[in-house]
């Protein structure tokens, strides 16, 4: 079981507030998820939960960025009991036998199992330094630091690129 995939829904729901403004705008993230089946009711209150969830991750990364690793468990544990897994063995789209965390209860539900089993097993397999916010100003989306060498500092090529221009820019100020 991928749970770094999980792990990334927690990413994308952070990253995606401007989708959490209406019904159609979550349908599209949960597409973009992956999450999304059609035919699959979705409410005003998965649509709540999910902008609550947002917060309560978008806190777990600001506490991974402030360094403080019990923090981080301290609320990822907080909400794996607000959230507990209920997983499930599943066969789909011609895949072999496969485990997914839930197929039960409303679609935020099973958005959060996911986002938030999968944080966890990031956090107990890689660390709590594997969390990280981007340190591009003004940007403050999340990521998940996969590399090799734990050196990720910035949310994407965009966000790298301008930040080294702009210390580029910085020095060649200092030596005129």
């Amino acid at each position: 079981m991928d749970l770094t995939s999980y792990a990334e829904l927690a990413v994308l729901l952070i990253n995606s507030p401007d989708r959490l403004t209406g019904l159609e705008g979550l349908r599209t993230l949960l597409e973009e998820g992956g999450r999304y089946r059609p035919g699959c009711r979705l409410t005003r209150g998965d649509l709540e939960a999910l902008r609550d969830l947002r917060e309560e991750l978008m806190t777990v990364f600001e506490t991974a960025a402030a360094g403080d690793e019990e923090g981080v468990v301290d609320r990822l544990n907080s909400l794996l009991i607000h959230h507990p897994v209920q997983p499930q063995i599943s066969g789909h789209d011609g895949e072999r036998w496969h485990m997914h965390l839930t197929e039960g209860g409303r679609m935020a539900d099973q958005y959060a199992v996911g986002a938030v089993m999968g944080l966890a097993t990031m956090v107990t397999d890689h660390g709590v330094d594997r969390l990280g916010l981007c340190q591009a100003p003004p940007c403050r989306r999340a990521y998940l630091d996969t590399s090799s060498n734990r050196s990720r500092r910035y949310c994407s090529e965009r966000c790298a690129s301008r930040a080294n221009v702009a210390a580029y820019r910085a020095r060649q100020k200092v030596g005129q």
